[in-house]
């Protein structure tokens, strides 16, 4: 037992390991009395394991790396010793000096509190960021590298680089202008909401540093209508309007009702049952005894038949074979028949010479009826310039005319009733000037159907 004891403080007091803390004896660390417990399960062992030497021994370290930045075991001895230079400055000598010097050090050596604070007061060097090193693509990157430097070894250029050698040389002749001072009177007017100066750079370069804006395409600077934005409408929907005003906007408002009227009709004229169409006694006999005669019929139309397929197979049996002679007879033929119309095509041009008044006259009447057609066309195109177009599955319909009827003038206008929505005025306004489709409102449908329960209160009611 004491030869166990002997032994541990031995090897705590090794020279290798340095205490820094005065309290901790290395006698200490050796248990007085050891136990006899059975070790041979994981959990017995964690429990009656004594690890607190091993835990003290690492705490010592790791303060020893905070405070002096290794162990002292390992640092050499100018970091660990000083030289003795002489005796201080005695009282005397130290009174001797001024009294304002004396603060001026004083303060000189002492930092303040709030940067001691933030003073790093661990020796013990940061971790090494190893992301912090790290380079995207660094494999690719260096592989890119060796094959630049072995196409540069062989005297090849890269194209990239052979595009800048390519380029035209910029002309430096212009010289710079040279700004004046701000207080010259005579300095020109610069205008702030003026048109900027276009960049006169290279292309390629304004391209490839991004300071080239892309050109805008000019179908966006036209607008996809020509109407206003806002409609005014006819004098005669004033509150107080002239007579004729209002007349000509109730016929306006009469001939669109009679145009929608006319539409209804043709639909329930298109949906209307035909008396024709209804079964009568006759028409129903008659589709009762088909089917009855059709043997007869057929019985007839069989000798036909055959006498038909009889004369087909004579008419076959009639053709033979051309002979020699007819078949130079129907080439030179031919030929004739090719000669006579170029000769009658030669006759139709020499006669053409005498008919170039007709043929500008014809050519001339064609032109302009080329012109008529492009004029109508121009003016069809501008028409639909003001229609609605086809944006989605739906068409657009107008909004219905706001007019008041004679009797319905109000006198003044503290008694005007005000007729339509000014949001539906500005919804239809935005689908006439195509800047939104046409559009209906989304019908509600009800998953599921209402259950109705009645509830004890109300039958009691009832």
């Amino acid at each position: 037992m004491a030869a166990a004891r002997r032994l541990k403080r031995v090897v705590a007091s090794q020279p290798g390991f340095l205490t820094l803390n005065a309290s901790t004896n290395p006698e200490d660390l050796v248990s007085s009395r050891r136990k006899r417990v059975n070790k041979n399960k994981k959990k017995s062992w964690h429990k009656h394991s004594d690890i607190n030497d091993v835990e003290e021994f690492l705490e010592d370290v790791r303060h020893q790396e905070r405070t002096t930045g290794g162990l002292l075991s390992e640092k050499p001895d100018d970091s660990l010793f000083f030289v003795d230079i002489g005796q201080p400055k005695t009282a005397e000598q130290k009174d001797a000096e001024p009294l304002e010097e004396k603060k001026r050090k004083r303060k000189a050596s002492r930092p303040l509190r709030i940067d001691l604070i933030l003073q790093h007061d661990s020796l013990v060097p940061p971790p090494k960021d190893v992301l912090a090193f790290q380079q995207p693509n660094a494999k690719k990157l260096r592989r890119i590298a060796q094959k630049a430097e072995q196409l540069a070894a062989k005297g090849v250029v890269p194209r990239r680089q052979k595009q800048l050698l390519n380029r035209r040389p910029l002309e430096r002749t212009a010289k710079r202008a040279v700004t004046e001072a701000n207080n010259n009177p005579d300095r020109e007017y610069y205008d702030i909401w003026g048109q900027e100066t276009k960049d006169t750079a290279d292309p390629w370069y304004l391209q490839q540093t991004g300071k080239k804006l892309v050109k805008r395409p000019e179908k966006l600077n036209e607008k996809p209508s020509v109407l206003p934005a806002v409609e005014v409408i006819a004098p005669g929907g004033s509150y107080n309007p002239d007579f004729f005003s209002h007349q000509a906007l109730l016929q306006e408002a009469h001939n669109i009702e009679v145009v929608k009227k006319k539409e209804e009709d043709k639909v329930e004229r298109q949906l209307a049952v035909n008396r024709e169409d209804t079964a009568t006694e006759e028409s129903i006999l008659r589709e009762q005894v088909e089917g009855l005669v059709e043997e007869e019929t057929e019985e007839a139309a069989a000798p036909n038949e055959e006498e038909e397929a009889d004369g087909a197979v004579g008419a076959i049996t009639l053709s033979e074979k051309k002979t020699e002679r007819q078949r130079k007879r129907e080439k030179a033929d031919k030929i004739k028949e090719q000669q006579r119309l170029s000769d009658r095509q030669q006759t139709n041009q020499r006669q053409q010479l005498f008919q170039l008044r007709s043929i500008k006259a014809s050519i001339k009447k064609q032109d302009q009826k080329t012109k008529d057609r492009q004029t109508k066309r121009k003016a069809k195109q501008e028409a639909q310039k003001a229609q609605p177009r086809r944006l989605g599955k739906l068409k657009f319909q107008a909004q219905d005319l706001e007019v008041k009827l004679s009797d319905e003038l109000a006198s003044t206008l503290r008694q005007l009733k005000p007729e339509g929505s000014v949001l539906k005025d500005r919804f239809k306004s935005l689908q006439k000037r195509n800047l939104i489709e046409p559009r209906e409102r989304a019908k509600f449908k009800r998953r599921h159907k209402l259950k109705y329960v009645e509830k004890r209160a109300f039958r009691e009611i009832t």
